[in-house]
């Protein structure tokens, strides 16, 4: 019987780190007046994008944010609107 050895990579040596950011045409814009903390945005963020404090206040973090909508869309309290990146139009 062999046995396997498999080997983790340490740092950005030998991994493919996926660029999401390039291809986004929209951007969450949230507002903080209409949040409400409550995090559903964070935990549902398929790139975990948002993040938040230990004051329990949420940001964006736009390097990692491919423009999904997803949390615009999930937000309770609609206070996360989709911006167009070139025209500034709200979509």
């Amino acid at each position: 019987m062999s046995v396997k050895k498999y080997i983790s990579p340490i740092g950005n040596e030998g991994l493919y780190v996926l660029d999401t950011a390039s291809w986004r045409t929209v951007k969450p814009v949230m507002d903080k007046e209409k949040c409400v903390e409550c995090g559903i945005c964070m935990v549902l963020c398929p790139v975990c994008a948002i993040g938040g404090t230990d004051e329990k206040k949420h940001f964006i973090d736009y390097s990692y944010c491919k423009g999904c909508g997803i949390c615009a869309k999930e937000c309770p309290s609609k206070a996360i609107n989709m911006i167009s990146e070139r025209e500034g139009v709200t979509k």
